[in-house]
């Protein structure tokens, strides 16, 4: 084990390159890591029992639950970084902007292992700001750069951005966007700005993202069963879990292909083009009508002064379950507030109800931001366990 002390200014990662390096070439376990007590980088081996070509073990969010270990092999693991080199159109210099832990994050380090090339690690020493993204994207030296961020760090680079900020994100070829849903508003932002924005879906149980812009990377293939479950296969899928017996309803084979079994609903069009509609367990059933979470999600999304939204169902003794929604207001939203309070929200509700109706949720709460996880996805069991403590059951 590794322990890279740190008290302020960005992780050191040469343990981590070189441990993981050497996984890679088959010289060493597998690697896991992590952030010590004192902020600072953890370079740890797993052993992988049945698994002698492991090269990391990746915990997943646990956004909706316990993290589950994911073991990512070296045939995957190259696999995803040779396409998405593809799709990208060349490899090149990485900012790391992510927490390394996490698949986005350890993703920048082996695609840059086989590039070649020396990532640049940003300072989150003190959270995620603009002025630290503009300072570290200002030291990338190679002509073609990427980085991959979430859409709530994004939204802070947009908000307010300064003409070097902009810059900075012109600078990247790609900046690949992950981890959660990019609210359309926010993309047709980023683009109208000049910025190279590619969304990304995916999980670690695949490397990350594997479908950019709706579309299966080199070697991936997507199916949607007929009750609408996402199926994501090739040579990018995980050997499987460490921590628990592997399940076939999570992991299986089929005429020599790996495939997983995601617990995401979607469509493909005749093109092949994939849209993801939502979380299986999302469809919230109140009075007996069946209302999709991330419908709901979206059309909030579409108010003016609503950064983010978040939508579940919560236990309702009149409803069996109500719709809830926590939602993220822009930092100045004073314009059409309603007249008697000075409260925007209630005006947005107003809206909400007469354009969805039923559907329109009977429980809001608003923030400046939602609550996030330490890899920048919305932290789900936190803010329904707010809307739950919010709603009190009626």
């Amino acid at each position: 084990m590794n322990i890279g002390p740190r008290t302020s200014g960005p992780l050191n990662i040469d343990p981590a390159l070189t441990a993981l390096a050497a996984a890679l070439r088959g010289e060493g376990p597998a690697v896991e890591l992590s952030i010590g007590p004192d902020g600072g980088l953890v370079v740890g081996h797993t052993e992988t029992p049945g698994c002698d070509d492991a090269v990391a073990v990746v915990r997943t969010s646990g956004s909706t639950g316990a993290p589950k270990a994911t073991i990512l092999t070296v045939e995957a693991l190259a696999a995803s970084s040779m396409a998405t080199a593809f799709a990208l159109k060349g490899e090149g210099q990485w900012l790391l902007a992510l927490p390394v832990q996490y698949v986005a994050g350890i993703q920048v380090l082996v695609r840059s292992l086989f590039a070649g090339t020396r990532p640049w690690v940003m300072d989150l020493s003190g959270g995620f700001t603009p002025e630290a993204f503009t300072a570290a994207a200002l030291e990338l030296t190679d002509k073609i750069r990427f980085t991959s961020l979430v859409p709530t760090q994004l939204q802070r680079l947009l908000d307010a951005p300064s003409p070097d900020t902009l810059a900075a994100l012109r600078r990247f070829n790609g900046i690949l966007l992950g981890g959660a849903p990019a609210p359309a508003a926010l993309l047709a932002a980023a683009r109208e700005a000049g910025i190279r924005v590619i969304t990304t879906y995916g999980s670690a149980e695949t490397c990350g993202g594997c479908v950019y812009d709706g579309v299966p990377l080199e070697g991936v293939s997507v199916r949607v069963t007929a009750e609408g479950r996402i199926l994501l296969g090739g040579d990018t899928v995980a050997a499987g879990y460490l921590d628990s017996p592997e399940s076939t309803e999570t992991f299986f084979e089929e005429d020599g292909v790996r495939w997983y079994r995601t617990n995401d609903l979607g469509t493909l069009d005749d093109n092949g083009r994939l849209t993801v509609l939502g979380r299986a367990d999302d469809v919230i059933i109140t009075g007996g009508v069946k209302v999709s979470a991330a419908h709901v999600q979206a059309e909030l999304e579409k108010s003016d002064g609503v950064r983010a939204a978040f939508v579940a169902g919560v236990p309702s003794a009149e409803w069996g379950q109500a719709v809830a929604a926590y939602v993220a207001l822009a930092g100045s939203v004073e314009a059409g507030a309603d007249p008697a309070t000075g409260d925007h929200a209630v005006v947005l509700e107003q809206q909400w109800h007469q354009r969805l109706g039923l559907l329109a949720p009977k429980t809001v709460t608003t923030a400046p931001e939602l609550l996030m996880l330490p890899n920048g996805k919305p932290d789900r069991l936190a803010m329904i366990g707010r809307l739950n403590a919010l709603h009190g059951g009626k």
